[in-house]
């Protein structure tokens, strides 16, 4: 492999495509599974673009990138709207990101900060390799396959020079107010201070993306007014303020014990839904196993929501997850005991000698500082 990438004429594999279930929805995510070997290929050469990219990205890209991650992101929205003179929020997504990615666009990327030609042979070969589902091959016209490791790379790369550099240097000198991009991914919102700033961005945004072959998804896409002045308008015309969609939370204004904004956050009602599905799915699979084994299986499915949705101000969220997850353990231990049902008194004794993981805050409000990054 090494001589055949020296000379250029490695040739990569096409990639299995795989078909996974997008959260509360029918229909499913095509991911990109590639072999073995260029697997191995794609997360080094990837190891040393990111070091060189590293130094590129701009603060408000958190997707995909060392040292940070959806809780900065979160964090971050979250010091911007409560810190700065923020009043509208507009919430995007993609559409069809990973699919619509234009070749050429992205090798033109590449090259501003990549010389070496065996690196832009091997990405050129990566975008044209196609995909093989069972035995029908597909050719790579557009797009980049979710799945492989240089994928992530890729779609910073490709974000970073259609929407972060173009925000952050031709659109937030023209706008009169306050102004910040947050984007994980193909996912970001914008905060502005002024709706007419907003307004005059979505309309040139629009244009952006359909020149680099990219549109927004209308239903994950809207402007809703948002901040410390959204709450008191609401209150004065007798409505809910609106709420914010973003990285699986439901974002809304409330105030705190002093009566100071600040943004709350809950898990999202739909994450919510298919957190529960899964468990459900796990203890049906797992009911005959040893009560040792259900529970260490159980507590490590918990670990990682609560790893992930444990941030300050969403307790009573987890919490439904826990009690849910008691009671229906409660029921799958019943459905295989021959007296038909397992008492809550005999339920409590099992509990506590197998313990079910209790909810816990992984970011509580006081650390919130140390995951901003402005």
């Amino acid at each position: 492999m090494e001589t055949s990438i020296h000379r250029k004429s490695y040739r990569a594999p096409a990639v299995r495509r795989v078909w996974i279930p997008k959260p509360g929805k029918e229909e499913k995510r095509p991911i990109g599974v590639p072999t073995v070997a260029d697997r191995a290929l794609q997360r080094s050469v990837a190891t040393v673009l990111g070091a060189i990219y590293e130094e590129d990205f701009l603060n408000c890209s958190f997707g995909g990138r060392p040292g940070r991650g959806q809780h900065n992101a979160r964090t971050t929205m979250s010091e911007i709207i409560m810190g700065r003179r923020i009043n509208w929020v507009f919430e995007a997504d993609l559409k069809n990101f990973f699919g619509s990615l234009d070749h050429g666009w992205l090798l033109r990327f590449v090259e501003h900060r990549v010389g070496d030609p065996r690196i832009l042979s091997l990405i050129r070969k990566w975008l044209k390799a196609g995909v093989m589902e069972g035995s029908t091959y597909e050719e790579s016209e557009v797009g980049t396959p979710q799945g492989g490791s240089i994928s992530v790379l890729l779609s910073n790369l490709y974000l970073h020079y259609v929407l972060d550099l173009w925000f952050e240097k031709a659109i937030k000198p023209r706008l009169e107010g306050e102004c910040y991009l947050i984007r994980y991914i193909d996912d970001f919102i914008v905060c502005f201070e002024h709706k007419n700033d907003a307004e005059r961005f979505i309309k040139v945004l629009e244009k952006r993306l359909a020149k680099f072959s990219l549109s927004l998804e209308p239903s994950k896409t809207r402007l809703i007014e948002f901040g410390r002045y959204a709450l008191r308008n609401a209150k004065a015309e007798n409505r809910k303020p609106e709420t914010l969609y973003f990285l699986g939370f439901t974002h809304y204004c409330t105030t705190n014990r002093k009566g100071n904004f600040q943004v709350g956050r809950k898990t999202e009602k739909s994450r919510l839904k298919r957190s529960i599905n899964k468990l459900q799915n796990l203890m049906r699979e797992i009911r005959h196993w040893k009560i040792e084994d259900q529970t260490a299986r159980i507590n490590l499915t918990l670990k990682g929501h609560y790893n992930y949705y444990g941030m300050g101000g969403n307790y009573q969220s987890l919490v439904k997850i826990y009690n849910m997850v008691k009671w229906f353990f409660r029921k799958m231990l019943s459905s295989r005991s021959w007296k038909g049902y397992v008492t809550w008194e005999l339920f409590d004794k099992i509990m506590k000698k197998y313990p079910i993981l209790r909810p816990y805050i992984k970011i509580p409000y006081a650390e919130f500082k140390k995951y901003v990054m402005l």
